[in-house]
Order: C-alpha cells, then sequence, then structure tokens
C-alpha cells in the first residue's frame, strides 16, 4: 500500500487493511500531516480491490491523545481564516474516514482524548482493552469538542453525550461502554482474540452489499453534511477567539493552572 509517514497501511492475505497511527513518540496525536494522510488514506482505499475491512489502531501506550501540542500552537498566532482552514481540513478527515466503504473496526487501548475519541467515532465498531481511558477534554483549554461533535453525538445520543462532552472529566472503558462510545471492552490480553472474531463475519458477506449497507445507514442516520460541518468549524473559530481559550492554551503550555482551575 502508499508509504506514508505518520499512519503505517498493510492489508494481509485476507483482505484486513490494517491502518496504525504511527506517532507513538507523541502519542498518536493528530498532526497536520496525520490529518492530511488520514484523508489521503480514506480518499484512495479504494484502489484496493481485495480490501475487506479496515482496522484502526495506534501504534504504542496509547491510541489517540487528540490534538498535536505544535499544531495547536499554530492555531494560536493564526488569523480567523487559518484556523478555521485547518479545522476544515479536520472535519473533512473525519467525514472521508466516517464515509469509508469499507467497514471499520478500531482497537483502542491506553487513552483515548480530543480528538481520539473522534476517530473512535468514526469507526463502526470499537473494542478497547478495559485499562483504556477516555476523555472530550477540550473546556479544560476553554475550547470545545467542535469537529468531532457530529460523529460522538451520532454515536452516543445527546443525552449521553451530554455526560462527558463539557466536564472534560476521565472515564473508564466501561462507562465508555455504558455511554455507548465503545462496543465491547476485554481485558489487554484478550483484545487481539476480540477483535479477530469481530472481523469473522465480514470476510463471509459481500463487499459490494456491505458497502452499500453502511451507506445506507449513514444516509438514514443524523444529519453530516456540508451545512453541519461548516457550523462546527465556525463555533471552534468563535470559542478561539475568546479569552477562556487564550488563557486555557496559555495556562496548559506553562503547565500552571488555568483561571477557573
Amino acid at each position: 500500500m502508499d508509504n506514508f509517514t505518520t499512519i503505517n497501511t498493510e492489508i494481509d492475505t485476507r483482505g484486513v487493511v490494517h491502518l496504525t497511527l504511527n506517532r507513538p513518540e507523541k502519542k498518536n496525536a493528530l498532526s497536520a500531516q496525520m490529518i492530511a494522510e488520514l484523508t489521503e488514506f480514506a480518499q484512495t482505499i479504494d484502489r484496493q480491490k481485495s480490501a475487506r475491512v479496515v482496522l484502526l489502531r495506534g501504534a504504542g501506550d496509547v491510541f489517540c491523545a487528540g490534538g498535536d501540542l505544535d499544531w495547536m500552537k499554530l492555531q494560536i498566532n493564526a488569523d480567523r481564516a487559518g484556523r478555521m482552514a485547518e479545522a476544515r481540513k479536520l472535519a473533512h478527515m473525519l467525514q472521508v474516514m466516517n464515509e469509508l466503504p469499507l467497514p471499520m473496526i478500531g482497537a483502542v487501548h491506553g487513552g483515548a482524548f480530543g480528538g481520539g475519541i473522534g476517530m473512535a467515532c468514526v469507526c463502526d465498531v470499537v473494542i478497547a482493552a478495559s485499562g483504556t481511558k477516555f476523555g472530550l477534554t477540550e473546556t479544560r483549554l476553554g475550547l470545545i469538542p467542535a469537529t468531532i461533535s457530529p460523529y460522538v453525538i451520532a454515536r452516543m445520543g445527546e443525552g449521553k453525550a451530554r455526560r462527558v462532552f463539557m466536564s472534560a472529566r476521565i472515564f473508564s472503558a466501561a462507562e465508555a461502554q455504558a455511554l455507548d462510545l465503545i462496543t465491547d471492552q476485554v481485558p489487554a490480553a484478550q483484545l487481539e482474540a476480540r477483535i479477530e472474531a469481530e472481523i469473522a463475519p465480514y470476510l463471509k458477506v459481500a463487499p459490494g452489499a456491505v458497502a452499500a449497507s453502511k451507506s445506507l445507514a449513514r444516509a438514514l442516520g443524523p444529519r453530516i453534511d456540508a451545512e453541519v460541518i461548516e457550523e462546527t468549524v465556525k463555533r471552534l473559530a468563535d470559542t478561539w477567539e475568546g479569552v477562556e481559550a487564550k488563557a486555557g492554551i496559555d495556562a496548559f503550555l506553562s503547565k500552571s493552572k488555568a483561571p477557573w482551575a
């Protein structure tokens, strides 16, 4: 498959595409380059005619820690148009991953925070190691979980999402399952076997029918179109321009407490 820098892609003899976020030294944080490479992957995977299912996971100790720190620093000095342009890139990546014409199974371990939860929510099935921690941590920085919000709420429903959408509290895999964020959670030693059990049925069904069924489910689900996505981008830009975002990000970078903490 294509050569990337921040992700690894391999396809095995069964047609299982192994997609690995590969910045373990940065806890697989979503950098501008990773966003671009994930977008390219999603837009070109249909060239792999033998592909049947995608398995998404993260290298190292954490599935995905959210937004990359250097990427966030660039947003501090950008103007509104620049921030919105970068947010659209992230939003577009999530959209094309969500609309992937293959079933996508997420194998989550260690932690999924902020954008990492967004990555989990664009999967069709998510299996987590039982010790995994989760958190929508944006409000600690004076920001909002904007571009990931359509996928988080589509997965969890508004009522369940509101339990964890605003507080930035860290919660367990057991709670993530109760919130419908993940499908199942198993001890780490059983994760690979559980993933294989989830893959197996997809190797026995018609690929075209699978793609059409996924498209149908998406069409009948909550509306996630260009208008919705642009609204999330605008709201994020509005938040970036507020006094809380400046104070929260300054506190984060200086490793001090935010004024509201």
